[in-house]
């Protein structure tokens, strides 16, 4: 897996693109770099590009991921407003969403990135 961290143009939120397979447990380096960032710059949304990625966990360690992962890895913002850019098709990273939501984070998936943008800038609160 290889990843790239960076803010958007406008500063509005960071971009995180993978590239390649993952799990839970290599992903979480490149999640604690992400928030890390975020907190640095006061930036609390997230693009996820993983179009170029596919997540090969088990459902088990993707509800140890939702449910312990993000709640207790410190430098984690488990209230950080997440949208995932997914490949028309990809149905590998669905079950994050659906743990991620019922763990209580703000996780929301997209295929066009118009749309994951627009959910990263609501002013409202996430959900």
């Amino acid at each position: 897996m290889e990843y790239s961290i960076k803010p958007s143009e406008g500063r509005d939120y960071i971009i995180l693109t993978v590239v390649g397979e993952f799990t839970a447990e290599t992903f979480m380096q490149c999640i604690v770099e992400t928030h890390t960032l975020g907190r640095e710059m006061g930036i609390r949304n997230i693009l996820v590009d993983v179009t170029n990625a596919r997540n090969v966990d088990s459902a088990m360690g993707t509800y140890k991921f939702a449910y312990s992962d993000m709640k207790t890895t410190e430098g984690v913002d488990p209230l950080a407003r997440v949208a995932g850019l997914v490949s028309p098709g990809d149905h590998s990273h669905d079950f994050v969403e659906t743990a991620s939501s019922n763990a209580g984070m703000f996780l929301k998936l997209f295929t066009d990135p118009d749309k994951a943008i627009d959910y990263l800038l609501k002013k409202s609160p996430p959900g």
